[in-house]
């Protein structure tokens, strides 16, 4: 997300940072470059106007002139524009009720609602420690009830049953009925979705708002519909006391305007954003972090937080134990690393995190193919447990069977084997102190207080 906006703002904020002094000429001149780069976001026109205005303003304060690094002073009001347009905090959700904590899903058909609900109750469940129960309230779309039960199951979570000839309100008295015999904490209710806004629809979502009486009512808008998201989202806002929005299919969009535009629109605030289909694409959504990403400054605090979430922390410190003790790095380690990096997102979401990430040549940044990942699990997922214990003995014969195996070609086992020597060679490095004479040499070369 934020691909192109971040590419024509980061051409801009590069022209003002070795500024020695701003005037209003070239500040008009960076305020055109900035208006035309979230026009071509997809950013509302409104959200647009107002946002030029405030930073123009501000601007033309003393803040700026009288900087002593005006160009970074101008980038700073920028990035806090950013922040106050997509809500100044982060939104998180309100389950201080009495259990259970009724949260129900809205939105238009395609929009993601189902897959939504799936990811969301994995969410309370690994990071909030919450007893979830989910159930779908929808009864017109074929196999609505099907997939939102199989995503229970795959998240490990309570699925009340219901079928298509049930009401809408009876299911849901019935799921309340459920969550509160069986101590839930939280029942997430999925709605049913419509093409358009019509009135039928509005009327039951209504009328099952009134039954359930939600602490929470979630907009699920589909971000690469632009402006129209944050249009639907207004049309919502006004039938439903809504509480926050969730942006579901961002990976899909390089354009972003739906987040910035969502906020102002509707005075609600995004919660979460969703960015593919498995159940643990799902962050909540932090204004000031995806500003810094939008200007190209990364955003190390969500890359820690995945790291500290996602990562095997009892295979980590397996392999740290093993390499201490001067052991091989085998094929198999090398397997754990590369998985552990595909569920973070793989390479390209790690690069988006890092600051500069968005600098680097396109070149660089296809080298960084997590299609790449895949070949290296594939290939070594085709050798014998004693061909990943000793890659020493893959020879000529084996590469064939190994390549055919994997549906890949010799030269991509060589490749393989060569990377896993260069990686074997490192680790070897650091055994018995070597970390730390490694760190020792290059402190001559990093900045002051890094060490």
């Amino acid at each position: 997300m934020f691909e192109s906006l971040s590419e024509r703002l980061g051409r801009t904020v590069k022209q003002l940072r070795g500024q020695g002094r701003l005037s209003e000429d070239n500040i008009k001149d960076t305020m055109r470059e900035v208006r035309m780069a979230l026009l071509e976001a997809d950013v509302a026109l409104p959200v647009v106007k107002t946002f030029i205005d405030n930073v123009r303003e501000k601007a033309l304060g003393q803040e700026v002139i009288g900087s002593l690094s005006p160009g970074q002073a101008l980038i700073k009001v920028v990035n806090d524009e950013l922040v106050a347009l997509m809500g100044e905090n982060t939104a998180s959700l309100n389950l201080a009720t009495q259990p259970p904590a009724v949260v129900l899903i809205a939105g238009l058909q395609g929009a993601g609602k189902t897959t939504t609900v799936g990811k969301l109750a994995r969410w309370l469940k690994e990071r909030e420690k919450k007893k979830v129960m989910v159930v779908s309230c929808d009864v017109y779309r074929p196999a609505a009830i099907k997939q939102l039960e199989t995503l229970a199951e795959s998240v490990d979570v309570l699925f009340h049953p219901s079928t298509a000839v049930d009401t809408v309100n009876g299911i849901a008295k019935g799921a309340l009925d459920a969550a509160k015999r069986q101590m839930v904490d939280v029942l997430l209710v999925d709605t049913a979705g419509r093409l358009a806004i019509d009135e039928e629809m509005m009327a039951e979502i209504k009328s099952l708002h009134q039954v359930v009486n939600p602490i929470e009512t979630l907009f699920v808008v589909d971000s690469m519909t632009g402006q129209d998201a944050a249009n639907t989202a207004k049309a919502f806002g006004d039938a439903l006391p809504l509480t926050g929005v969730v942006l579901t299919k961002t990976d899909g969009d390089a354009r972003g305007g739906a987040a910035l535009s969502v906020r102002m629109v509707t005075g609600k605030p995004i919660k979460f954003i969703g960015s593919g289909e498995k159940t643990d694409a799902l962050e909540a959504f932090h204004p000031d972090r995806v500003a810094s990403r939008i200007l190209g400054m990364g955003d190390v605090v969500s890359l820690v937080e995945e790291v500290t979430a996602k990562v095997d922390h009892s295979k980590a410190e397996k392999l740290a134990k093993k390499i201490k003790r001067g052991k091989n790095f085998d094929l198999e380690d090398m397997r754990d690393q590369l998985e552990q990096m595909a569920n973070m997102g793989g390479m390209s979401a790690l690069l988006d995190k890092l600051p500069g990430g968005a600098d680097l040549p396109e070149a660089v940044k296809q080298k960084a193919n997590d299609k790449e990942f895949v070949r290296m699990i594939a290939l070594i997922n085709s050798m014998t447990p004693q061909e990943r214990k000793h890659p020493a003995i893959i020879k000529g014969s084996r590469r064939k069977r190994i390549a055919a195996g994997s549906g890949c070609q010799v030269q991509d086992v060589n490749k393989l084997l060569k990377q896993h020597l260069q990686m074997s060679k490192m680790m070897k490095k650091m055994k018995g102190g070597g970390m730390a004479k490694m760190m020792r040499g290059m402190k001559g070369r990093m900045p002051p207080g890094m060490m």
